[in-house]
C-alpha cells in the first residue's frame, strides 16, 4: 500500500497545521490543565466563524457549525491532553515541560479536527456539527466530565465519531471496523490485613504476605478457568506494597495488591468484579485474616455500531479512495473514553495510519512523535464524514 495524498487542504494549510501541531507538542498539558491548548483552539474556531462554548468538562471546547435546513446533528471528537512522561526524542520541537509529553498523538488529533472545522466553515452541508475538543482522555475522565456538565442536554446529537492515530498502519489509510474496538478499563485494590510478627515466630501472627501470594496465583486464573473462552478479558496485577527491605525479620501486618481488569462485554465486566472479590475473601477466610476489596469502574468499552461505521467507510472512500479503507483489524485491550459519547448515541471510532515509526516510537513511549504527513488525510476524512452525514 502506498501513502495517499488527499487534496482537501492546500500545502499552505498543511504547513500551518503542522506548525500548530508542533507548537502544541512543545507545550504539552496534562488532563484538565489544557488551558493554553483550549484557548488556541477556541480562538481559531471563533476566527473561522463557529459558535464556541468553553469550559465544558473544565477545559473542554465545543465549536458548533450550523448550515442549511437539516435537523440532523453529529459530534466529532478529538482529545487534547498529554501524558506525564519525559520526552527523549531530541526533536527541535520536543516538550519544554519536564515530565509532560504528547506521547499518544493528541496534539495531532487536535489540529486535524481543528483543520476540518475551519475547512467545513467554507463548505456546504445541511445540519449541525459539534466539533468537540475533549480534555483529560488519559485516565482522568474528561469525557465523563463533559457529560456531567450537560453535554447531551446542550448539544443533542444523532451520532458520534472519533479518530485515533495508529502506529505502523499504512500512512493515510483508515480502519473503520464494526464491533468492539477498545476495552472497558477498571481498577482494583485488595488489602489483606493480618497480624504482624517476628519473622522467626510466624506462628504468633497471621501472614498477609501469604494471602497476597495465594491471591496472585489465583487471580490470573479467573480469566483462564472462569470466563467463557469465546469472550475476551484481562486481569493484571500491576502493583504491590508490603513489608520493608530494611526490616527483613518482620512479617508485615498488611499487604496490598492493585491492578486492572478489562473486557468488551458488560456481563464479563461484572463477573470480573465479583470474582476478584470472591477469591480475595476466600483466601482471607481460609487464613483467618481480614481483607478489604475496592473495585472502581473506569471507562466503558468502545463498540462501533453498524450504521455510523458504514458512514465512516463511505467517508474514507470519498476522501481518500477505496484503497484507503481497512475493514478488519484486531481490537485491543487499551481504553478510550470516547465511549462516554459512543455509548449514548450510535458511534464509530476509527484508526488513522501513520506509517512506520522510529524505533521505540510506540504509543505512550518516550520516543513517540505524531507523523505530520497524515494531517491531510485526517482533515479530509473528518470533512467527508460531515458531507456523508449531512448531505
Amino acid at each position: 500500500m502506498t501513502a495517499l495524498k488527499p487534496q482537501m487542504i492546500s500545502p499552505d494549510t498543511h504547513a500551518d497545521l503542522t506548525a500548530l501541531r508542533r507548537d502544541l507538542h512543545t507545550h504539552p498539558e496534562l488532563g484538565f490543565e489544557e488551558h493554553r491548548t483550549s484557548n488556541i483552539v477556541a480562538r481559531r474556531l471563533e476566527a473561522a466563524g463557529l459558535e464556541v462554548t468553553r469550559g465544558l468538562g473544565g477545559t473542554g471546547v465545543v465549536g458548533t457549525l450550523r448550515k442549511g435546513t437539516g435537523n440532523r446533528a453529529i459530534l466529532l471528537r478529538a482529545d487534547m491532553d498529554a501524558l506525564a512522561m519525559t520526552e527523549v526524542t531530541g526533536l527541535p520541537y520536543a516538550s519544554q515541560s519536564p515530565g509532560k509529553m504528547h506521547a499518544c498523538g493528541h496534539d495531532g488529533h487536535t489540529v486535524m479536527l481543528l483543520g476540518a472545522a475551519e475547512a467545513m466553515a467554507q463548505r456546504d452541508f445541511s445540519g449541525t456539527v459539534h466539533f468537540v475538543f475533549q480534555p483529560a482522555e488519559e485516565g482522568r475522565g474528561g469525557g465523563a466530565a463533559m457529560v456531567r456538565d450537560g453535554f447531551f442536554d446542550r448539544f443533542p446529537v444523532d451520532a458520534a465519531y472519533g479518530l485515533h492515530n495508529a502506529v505502523d498502519m499504512p500512512l493515510g489509510h483508515i480502519a473503520a471496523v464494526e464491533g468492539p474496538q477498545l476495552a472497558s478499563s477498571d481498577r482494583w485494590w485488595v488489602t489483606f490485613r493480618g497480624i504482624g510478627t517476628h519473622g522467626a515466630k510466624p506462628h504468633n501472627g497471621r501472614s498477609a504476605m501469604t494471602a497476597a501470594g495465594l491471591f496472585l496465583a489465583q487471580v490470573h486464573n479467573i480469566v483462564a478457568q472462569e470466563v467463557n473462552p469465546l469472550k475476551t478479558a484481562v486481569i493484571s496485577a500491576c502493583a504491590m506494597q508490603a513489608g520493608d527491605f530494611e526490616a527483613l525479620n518482620v512479617v508485615p501486618a498488611e499487604a496490598t495488591i492493585g491492578g486492572t481488569a478489562r473486557s468488551y462485554d458488560e456481563g464479563v465486566r461484572t463477573y470480573l468484579e465479583e470474582a476478584i472479590a470472591r477469591h480475595a475473601q476466600g483466601i482471607a477466610a481460609s487464613l483467618g485474616i481480614a481483607v478489604d476489596v475496592r473495585y472502581t469502574r473506569g471507562i466503558s468499552a468502545v463498540v462501533n455500531e453498524a450504521a455510523p461505521t458504514e458512514v465512516a467507510r463511505r467517508a474514507i472512500t470519498r476522501a481518500l479512495g477505496e484503497d484507503a479503507v481497512i475493514t478488519a483489524i484486531d481490537p485491543v485491550m487499551a481504553g478510550d473514553d470516547f465511549s462516554e459519547f459512543g455509548m449514548r448515541v450510535p458511534g464509530c471510532y476509527v484508526h488513522l495510519g501513520m506509517g512506520p515509526m522510529r524505533p521505540g516510537g510506540q504509543h505512550h513511549g518516550t520516543n513517540y512523535d505524531f507523523n505530520d504527513a497524515c494531517i491531510p488525510a485526517g482533515v479530509a476524512w473528518w470533512c467527508a464524514v460531515v458531507e456523508e452525514e449531512l448531505r
